[in-house]
């Protein structure tokens, strides 16, 4: 099993920046792609940006150049750097992983990020 627990959500104005923050623990060698998800009232839950083991990178078309994902292995955390950000990307944002390991999908509980002036 995997567990993920988010920080650094909250309240930001517009052009403003946030940096969210999950770190993963238990069977965190299972883990093969970290990565990010969003979701508000009424949509479907949609890819902000994910990592896979070595490098590979994939973002959403709607924060592709403002939003940037990294990893510190040995700290066991994910980070999404959310840089000019706009009241569309007011939403939670879920911290996401999979893992070799059933089942295989986890996620955290999520974070609100609020953008308004």
């Amino acid at each position: 099993q995997v567990q993920l627990v988010e920080s650094g959500g909250g309240l930001v104005q517009p052009g403003g920046s946030l940096r969210l923050s999950c770190v993963a623990s238990g069977s965190v060698a299972s883990i093969f792609v970290m990565g990010w998800y969003r979701q508000t009232p009424g949509k479907r839950r949609e890819l902000v940006a994910s990592l896979v083991n070595g490098g590979v990178t994939n973002y959403g078309d709607s924060v592709k150049g403002r939003f940037t994902i990294s990893r510190d292995n040995a700290e066991n955390t994910v980070y999404l750097q959310m840089n000019s950000l706009k009241p569309e990307d007011t939403a939670i944002y879920y911290c996401h992983t999979r893992a070799t390991i059933a089942p295989y999908t986890y996620w955290g509980q999520g974070t609100q990020v609020t953008v308004s002036s």
